[in-house]
């Protein structure tokens, strides 16, 4: 009985652990740009979209051209974020051993 409980317990604190991980990883922001820097835009970590800036060189294009780089912009942030993302969580190397992979 006392093996099923140990693990439990692993169980429990790797939950914990992983919380810890989520909770760093919503914390980030990254940027994504486009157009060399017609189009900036700041995405969380949980992917929610905190600002975008357009340049005034930006705003003389046509509308069409605006939307793709505004949609190129949150693509890169995306990528960019994906990246930092598993950057993060690397350094939550340790959370393997806890379960005995």
């Amino acid at each position: 009985m006392n093996n099923f409980s140990d693990m439990l317990s692993k169980a429990k604190d790797m939950q914990k652990k992983m919380k810890e991980a989520q909770d760093q990883i919503k914390k980030i922001e990254v940027e994504g740009v486009s157009g060399g820097n017609l189009v900036r835009v700041v995405l969380s970590g949980d992917y929610e979209l905190k600002s975008i800036e357009i340049s005034d060189a930006a705003k003389k294009e046509t509308q069409d051209i605006i939307n793709d780089l505004i949609i190129a912009a949150f693509n890169n942030a995306k990528e960019n974020l994906k990246k930092k993302s598993a950057e993060e969580l690397s350094n939550y190397w340790w959370l393997k051993p806890t379960i005995g992979l």
